[in-house]
């Protein structure tokens, strides 16, 4: 009996610390962990005529290297822009005023992120800086459209 009980217990452990992982797992996917603290960023601005499916928690890279990820976008009523909200890593905090950022697209399941171009000013950007320098998402939807719309244009001479 005593055995049963144990063996029950060592079960049990088991099973949690595999719902744990998994857990661990699943925010590490999602992009949602909270292991990262968002007091060791700064905040820069960027603004983009189309963010595509820019979401928010989306990565910001430079090189290929997340320095941090999309905290916020929204609608610029004045300028009808999409504003966008990044928080970079405070240990990369010495990118040149010139910097610039786009939107691309990885992989095949079309994720979009923003990646950021450092240029050759000898001053940096600073926490609630704006990246004046934007290139838009690519949408496919307009590219098809444009090459069809050129297609039936020439067809038709």
């Amino acid at each position: 009996m005593q055995q049963n009980r144990m063996l029950e217990i060592w079960v049990g452990l088991f099973v949690a610390m595999g719902l744990a992982a998994l857990f661990v797992l699943a925010m590490k996917v999602s992009n949602l962990s909270v292991l990262n603290s968002e007091r060791d960023t700064y905040r820069l601005i960027a603004r983009f005529d189309n963010v595509g499916g820019l979401k928010v928690r989306s990565p910001v890279s430079v090189a290929g290297v997340r320095i941090g990820r999309v905290t916020g976008i929204d609608f610029d009523n004045e300028t009808f822009e999409a504003v966008v909200t990044l928080a970079i890593s405070k240990k990369y905090d010495r990118f040149p005023k010139d910097t610039s950022a786009r939107i691309f697209t990885a992989g095949l399941l079309g994720e979009q992120y923003v990646s950021l171009e450092p240029g050759g000013d000898e001053e940096t950007l600073k926490d609630g800086d704006e990246i004046r320098l934007t290139q838009s998402a690519l949408v496919l939807e307009q590219v098809i459209g444009q090459f069809l719309y050129k297609a039936a244009e020439g067809g038709g001479k």
